[in-house]
Protein backbone atom coordinates (compact mmCIF):
# COMPACT_ATOMS: atom_id res chain seq x y z
CA UNK A 1 0.00 0.00 0.00
CA UNK A 2 1.40 3.34 -0.98
CA UNK A 3 1.73 5.75 1.91
CA UNK A 4 2.56 9.40 2.40
CA UNK A 5 5.59 10.57 4.30
CA UNK A 6 5.62 14.02 5.79
CA UNK A 7 9.23 15.19 5.59
CA UNK A 8 11.25 16.81 2.85
CA UNK A 9 13.67 13.91 2.44
CA UNK A 10 10.80 11.51 1.90
CA UNK A 11 9.25 13.88 -0.62
CA UNK A 12 12.50 14.01 -2.57
CA UNK A 13 12.69 10.21 -2.44
CA UNK A 14 9.23 9.98 -3.96
CA UNK A 15 10.24 12.37 -6.73
CA UNK A 16 13.29 10.23 -7.44
CA UNK A 17 11.10 7.13 -7.64
CA UNK A 18 8.70 8.91 -9.97
CA UNK A 19 11.60 9.74 -12.28
CA UNK A 20 12.67 6.11 -12.24
CA UNK A 21 9.16 5.03 -13.19
CA UNK A 22 9.17 7.44 -16.14
CA UNK A 23 12.44 5.93 -17.28
CA UNK A 24 10.94 2.46 -16.85
CA UNK A 25 8.03 3.33 -19.13
CA UNK A 26 10.41 4.34 -21.90
CA UNK A 27 12.50 1.15 -22.04
CA UNK A 28 12.02 -2.57 -22.36
CA UNK A 29 12.20 -4.38 -19.01
CA UNK A 30 11.59 -7.86 -20.35
CA UNK A 31 8.95 -10.17 -18.90
CA UNK A 32 6.13 -9.23 -16.58
CA UNK A 33 7.94 -10.79 -13.63
CA UNK A 34 11.04 -8.74 -14.40
CA UNK A 35 8.96 -5.58 -14.57
CA UNK A 36 7.36 -6.49 -11.23
CA UNK A 37 10.76 -6.99 -9.63
CA UNK A 38 11.93 -3.64 -10.93
CA UNK A 39 8.84 -1.88 -9.60
CA UNK A 40 9.18 -3.55 -6.22
CA UNK A 41 12.68 -2.16 -5.93
CA UNK A 42 11.81 1.28 -7.32
CA UNK A 43 8.87 1.66 -4.93
CA UNK A 44 10.58 0.20 -1.88
CA UNK A 45 9.22 1.83 1.27
CA UNK A 46 6.02 3.00 -0.39
CA UNK A 47 4.05 -0.21 0.16
CA UNK A 48 3.59 -2.88 2.80
CA UNK A 49 3.60 -6.65 2.48
CA UNK A 50 5.18 -8.82 -0.18
CA UNK A 51 5.10 -7.28 -3.67
CA UNK A 52 3.16 -9.68 -5.87
CA UNK A 53 2.03 -9.11 -9.47
CA UNK A 54 -1.73 -8.82 -9.80
CA UNK A 55 -3.58 -11.73 -11.42
CA UNK A 56 -5.00 -9.30 -13.98
CA UNK A 57 -2.37 -8.10 -16.49
CA UNK A 58 -2.52 -4.36 -16.91
CA UNK A 59 -2.47 -2.07 -19.91
CA UNK A 60 -4.73 -1.10 -22.77
CA UNK A 61 -4.20 -4.23 -24.82
CA UNK A 62 -5.14 -6.43 -21.87
CA UNK A 63 -8.23 -4.27 -21.31
CA UNK A 64 -9.29 -4.55 -24.94
CA UNK A 65 -8.76 -8.31 -24.82
CA UNK A 66 -10.92 -8.59 -21.72
CA UNK A 67 -13.59 -6.49 -23.41
CA UNK A 68 -13.50 -8.68 -26.51
CA UNK A 69 -13.99 -11.96 -24.63
CA UNK A 70 -16.62 -10.60 -22.21
CA UNK A 71 -19.91 -12.49 -22.67
CA UNK A 72 -22.31 -9.59 -22.31
CA UNK A 73 -25.18 -11.82 -23.42
CA UNK A 74 -24.94 -13.81 -20.18
CA UNK A 75 -24.39 -10.76 -17.98
CA UNK A 76 -27.97 -10.03 -16.94
CA UNK A 77 -28.70 -13.59 -15.83
CA UNK A 78 -25.36 -14.28 -14.13
CA UNK A 79 -24.01 -10.92 -12.98
CA UNK A 80 -24.93 -11.54 -9.33
CA UNK A 81 -23.24 -14.95 -9.13
CA UNK A 82 -20.00 -15.20 -7.16
CA UNK A 83 -19.20 -18.83 -7.90
CA UNK A 84 -17.86 -20.56 -11.00
CA UNK A 85 -20.77 -19.31 -13.14
CA UNK A 86 -20.18 -15.66 -12.30
CA UNK A 87 -21.03 -13.43 -15.24
CA UNK A 88 -19.24 -10.27 -14.10
CA UNK A 89 -17.30 -8.44 -16.78
CA UNK A 90 -14.13 -7.96 -14.65
CA UNK A 91 -13.61 -4.77 -16.67
CA UNK A 92 -13.53 -2.49 -13.63
CA UNK A 93 -9.71 -2.44 -13.15
CA UNK A 94 -9.29 -1.37 -16.78
CA UNK A 95 -12.04 1.25 -16.54
CA UNK A 96 -10.64 2.53 -13.26
CA UNK A 97 -7.17 3.12 -14.68
CA UNK A 98 -8.23 4.46 -18.05
CA UNK A 99 -7.12 1.46 -20.10
CA UNK A 100 -10.57 1.39 -21.67
CA UNK A 101 -13.39 3.92 -21.49
CA UNK A 102 -17.08 3.75 -20.64
CA UNK A 103 -18.13 4.67 -24.21
CA UNK A 104 -15.90 1.87 -25.55
CA UNK A 105 -17.48 -0.64 -23.18
CA UNK A 106 -20.99 0.47 -24.08
CA UNK A 107 -20.28 0.43 -27.82
CA UNK A 108 -18.80 -3.06 -27.62
CA UNK A 109 -21.89 -4.37 -25.79
CA UNK A 110 -24.32 -2.79 -28.24
CA UNK A 111 -22.39 -4.13 -31.22
CA UNK A 112 -22.47 -7.64 -29.74
CA UNK A 113 -26.13 -7.99 -28.73
CA UNK A 114 -27.94 -4.69 -29.26
CA UNK A 115 -28.90 -1.99 -26.78
CA UNK A 116 -32.10 -3.68 -25.57
CA UNK A 117 -30.40 -6.92 -24.53
CA UNK A 118 -27.39 -5.05 -23.17
CA UNK A 119 -29.57 -2.78 -21.07
CA UNK A 120 -28.48 -4.11 -17.66
CA UNK A 121 -24.80 -3.86 -18.46
CA UNK A 122 -25.25 -0.34 -19.82
CA UNK A 123 -27.13 0.55 -16.64
CA UNK A 124 -24.14 -0.56 -14.55
CA UNK A 125 -21.84 1.59 -16.68
CA UNK A 126 -24.21 4.48 -15.99
CA UNK A 127 -23.89 3.86 -12.24
CA UNK A 128 -20.13 4.20 -12.54
CA UNK A 129 -20.54 7.50 -14.36
CA UNK A 130 -23.09 8.62 -11.75
CA UNK A 131 -20.60 8.04 -8.95
CA UNK A 132 -18.02 10.14 -10.80
CA UNK A 133 -20.50 12.97 -11.33
CA UNK A 134 -21.37 12.89 -7.64
CA UNK A 135 -17.69 13.13 -6.75
CA UNK A 136 -17.33 16.12 -9.05
CA UNK A 137 -20.39 17.73 -7.47
CA UNK A 138 -19.52 17.28 -3.79
CA UNK A 139 -15.71 17.08 -3.83
CA UNK A 140 -13.31 14.49 -2.46
CA UNK A 141 -13.57 15.55 1.16
CA UNK A 142 -17.34 15.09 1.24
CA UNK A 143 -16.97 11.51 -0.01
CA UNK A 144 -15.94 10.54 3.52
CA UNK A 145 -18.92 12.21 5.16
CA UNK A 146 -22.52 11.04 5.43
CA UNK A 147 -24.37 12.50 2.46
CA UNK A 148 -27.70 11.93 4.20
CA UNK A 149 -28.87 11.16 7.70
CA UNK A 150 -28.66 7.38 8.23
CA UNK A 151 -32.00 5.62 8.19
CA UNK A 152 -30.90 3.00 10.74
CA UNK A 153 -28.54 3.05 13.74
CA UNK A 154 -24.90 2.86 12.63
CA UNK A 155 -21.73 2.17 14.59
CA UNK A 156 -18.31 3.79 14.47
CA UNK A 157 -16.03 0.80 15.00
CA UNK A 158 -12.85 -0.24 13.21
CA UNK A 159 -12.56 -3.34 11.05
CA UNK A 160 -12.01 -6.21 13.53
CA UNK A 161 -8.70 -8.06 13.42
CA UNK A 162 -10.36 -11.41 12.68
CA UNK A 163 -12.06 -9.90 9.66
CA UNK A 164 -8.81 -8.52 8.28
CA UNK A 165 -7.21 -11.91 8.89
CA UNK A 166 -10.05 -13.79 7.19
CA UNK A 167 -10.74 -15.74 10.36
CA UNK A 168 -14.36 -14.94 11.22
CA UNK A 169 -15.48 -18.54 10.84
CA UNK A 170 -18.00 -17.40 8.23
CA UNK A 171 -16.96 -18.92 4.92
CA UNK A 172 -18.68 -16.29 2.78
CA UNK A 173 -16.73 -13.54 4.56
CA UNK A 174 -13.38 -15.32 4.88
CA UNK A 175 -13.41 -16.39 1.23
CA UNK A 176 -14.07 -12.80 0.23
CA UNK A 177 -11.22 -11.47 2.35
CA UNK A 178 -8.81 -13.97 0.80
CA UNK A 179 -9.90 -12.95 -2.70
CA UNK A 180 -9.60 -9.28 -1.81
CA UNK A 181 -6.04 -9.68 -0.55
CA UNK A 182 -4.77 -12.26 -3.02
CA UNK A 183 -6.49 -11.05 -6.19
CA UNK A 184 -7.28 -7.42 -5.49
CA UNK A 185 -10.79 -8.13 -6.73
CA UNK A 186 -14.23 -9.14 -5.50
CA UNK A 187 -17.42 -9.77 -7.42
CA UNK A 188 -19.88 -6.98 -6.73
CA UNK A 189 -22.33 -9.20 -4.85
CA UNK A 190 -19.57 -10.34 -2.51
CA UNK A 191 -18.64 -6.69 -1.92
CA UNK A 192 -22.21 -5.93 -0.93
CA UNK A 193 -22.34 -8.90 1.45
CA UNK A 194 -19.12 -7.92 3.16
CA UNK A 195 -20.09 -4.27 3.43
CA UNK A 196 -23.45 -5.20 4.96
CA UNK A 197 -21.80 -7.61 7.39
CA UNK A 198 -19.26 -5.05 8.58
CA UNK A 199 -21.60 -2.07 8.77
CA UNK A 200 -24.76 -3.67 10.13
CA UNK A 201 -23.64 -6.82 11.95
CA UNK A 202 -20.25 -5.68 13.30
CA UNK A 203 -21.13 -1.98 13.56
CA UNK A 204 -17.99 -0.91 11.70
CA UNK A 205 -18.14 2.63 10.35
CA UNK A 206 -18.71 2.64 6.63
CA UNK A 207 -15.64 4.88 6.28
CA UNK A 208 -13.41 2.22 7.90
CA UNK A 209 -14.91 -0.45 5.67
CA UNK A 210 -14.43 1.64 2.55
CA UNK A 211 -10.78 2.23 3.45
CA UNK A 212 -10.30 -1.51 4.01
CA UNK A 213 -11.53 -2.20 0.48
CA UNK A 214 -9.61 0.69 -1.03
CA UNK A 215 -6.37 -0.64 0.43
CA UNK A 216 -6.56 -3.81 -1.67
CA UNK A 217 -8.86 -3.35 -4.67
CA UNK A 218 -7.19 -3.06 -8.06
CA UNK A 219 -10.27 -1.19 -9.24
CA UNK A 220 -10.42 0.91 -6.08
CA UNK A 221 -12.06 4.18 -7.04
CA UNK A 222 -12.79 6.86 -4.41
CA UNK A 223 -16.23 7.69 -5.78
CA UNK A 224 -17.54 4.20 -6.61
CA UNK A 225 -16.11 2.72 -3.42
CA UNK A 226 -17.19 5.32 -0.87
CA UNK A 227 -20.62 5.98 -2.33
CA UNK A 228 -21.37 2.26 -2.64
CA UNK A 229 -20.56 1.83 1.05
CA UNK A 230 -22.86 4.77 1.81
CA UNK A 231 -25.60 3.07 -0.21
CA UNK A 232 -25.25 -0.06 1.94
CA UNK A 233 -25.15 1.99 5.15
CA UNK A 234 -28.27 4.04 4.19
CA UNK A 235 -26.50 7.41 4.12
CA UNK A 236 -27.00 7.54 0.35
CA UNK A 237 -30.20 5.48 -0.03
CA UNK A 238 -33.66 5.34 1.47
CA UNK A 239 -32.98 2.18 3.49
CA UNK A 240 -30.04 -0.10 4.36
CA UNK A 241 -28.87 -3.05 2.33
CA UNK A 242 -28.53 -6.39 4.10
CA UNK A 243 -28.80 -10.04 3.05
CA UNK A 244 -29.59 -13.48 4.39
CA UNK A 245 -28.23 -17.00 4.07
CA UNK A 246 -30.70 -17.92 1.35
CA UNK A 247 -29.24 -15.15 -0.80
CA UNK A 248 -25.69 -16.42 -0.26
CA UNK A 249 -26.64 -19.98 -1.14
CA UNK A 250 -28.51 -18.90 -4.27
CA UNK A 251 -25.68 -16.88 -5.76
CA UNK A 252 -22.68 -18.92 -4.63
CA UNK A 253 -24.00 -22.28 -5.81
CA UNK A 254 -21.81 -24.40 -8.10
CA UNK A 255 -24.22 -26.04 -10.55
CA UNK A 256 -21.80 -28.90 -11.13
CA UNK A 257 -21.62 -29.97 -7.48
CA UNK A 258 -24.51 -28.16 -5.81
CA UNK A 259 -22.08 -26.79 -3.23
CA UNK A 260 -22.30 -23.22 -1.93
CA UNK A 261 -20.27 -21.05 0.42
CA UNK A 262 -22.44 -22.47 3.19
CA UNK A 263 -21.54 -26.10 2.39
CA UNK A 264 -18.13 -25.80 4.04
CA UNK A 265 -19.00 -23.16 6.63
CA UNK A 266 -18.62 -24.13 10.28
CA UNK A 267 -21.16 -21.51 11.33
CA UNK A 268 -23.73 -22.99 8.96
CA UNK A 269 -23.00 -26.51 10.21
CA UNK A 270 -23.19 -25.40 13.87
CA UNK A 271 -26.38 -23.40 13.32
CA UNK A 272 -24.65 -20.17 14.39
CA UNK A 273 -24.82 -18.38 11.04
CA UNK A 274 -25.86 -14.75 11.72
CA UNK A 275 -27.53 -14.56 8.31
CA UNK A 276 -29.77 -17.62 8.69
CA UNK A 277 -33.13 -15.90 9.08
CA UNK A 278 -35.83 -14.20 7.05
CA UNK A 279 -35.35 -10.60 6.00
CA UNK A 280 -38.12 -9.51 8.36
CA UNK A 281 -36.41 -11.21 11.30
CA UNK A 282 -32.95 -9.94 10.38
CA UNK A 283 -34.21 -6.39 9.95
CA UNK A 284 -35.64 -6.28 13.45
CA UNK A 285 -32.61 -8.08 14.90
CA UNK A 286 -30.19 -5.60 13.34
CA UNK A 287 -32.14 -2.35 13.60
CA UNK A 288 -34.74 -2.81 16.34
CA UNK A 289 -38.36 -3.96 16.61
CA UNK A 290 -39.74 -0.89 14.81
CA UNK A 291 -37.84 -1.60 11.60
CA UNK A 292 -40.15 -2.11 8.62
CA UNK A 293 -38.41 -4.29 6.03
CA UNK A 294 -40.55 -2.96 3.19
CA UNK A 295 -40.24 0.73 3.95
CA UNK A 296 -37.16 1.17 6.13
CA UNK A 297 -36.80 2.36 9.69
CA UNK A 298 -39.69 3.94 11.53
CA UNK A 299 -38.74 6.10 14.48
CA UNK A 300 -41.38 6.07 17.19
CA UNK A 301 -40.05 9.05 19.14
CA UNK A 302 -37.41 9.76 21.73
CA UNK A 303 -33.66 9.92 21.32
CA UNK A 304 -32.53 7.74 18.41
CA UNK A 305 -28.92 7.65 19.54
CA UNK A 306 -27.87 4.80 21.78
CA UNK A 307 -24.82 2.69 22.45
CA UNK A 308 -22.57 4.86 20.32
CA UNK A 309 -24.79 4.52 17.25
CA UNK A 310 -25.39 7.45 14.96
CA UNK A 311 -28.81 9.06 14.58
CA UNK A 312 -31.66 7.67 12.52
CA UNK A 313 -33.82 9.58 10.07
CA UNK A 314 -37.57 9.05 9.74
CA UNK A 315 -38.81 6.71 7.04
CA UNK A 316 -39.08 8.21 3.58
CA UNK A 317 -36.47 10.95 4.10
CA UNK A 318 -34.71 10.23 0.83
CA UNK A 319 -35.28 8.57 -2.51
CA UNK A 320 -33.95 5.23 -3.72
CA UNK A 321 -30.63 5.49 -5.57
Amino acid sequence: MFGRKGNRAASETVKDRQMELKQLSSRDVGSRSEAAAYLAEALQGLYSGDPTPAPHPGGRQAGLTRLRVFNVGAYQARRNDVGPTAGASVLSPYLRHGCITLPEARRDAVEKIGSDRAYKFIQELAWRQFWQLQRERIGDRALNQDLETPKVPLGDGAVPDEVEAGETGLNCMDTSVRSLKENGYLFNHARMWMAAYLVHHRKVSWQAGAQFFYRYLLDGDPASNSLSWQWVASTFSHKPYFFNRENVEKYSRDPATGETYCTHCNAAKNHTCPFDASYATLGKRLFGPSYDNDNGYQRTGGDSKSGGSRGVAPRGSSQRR
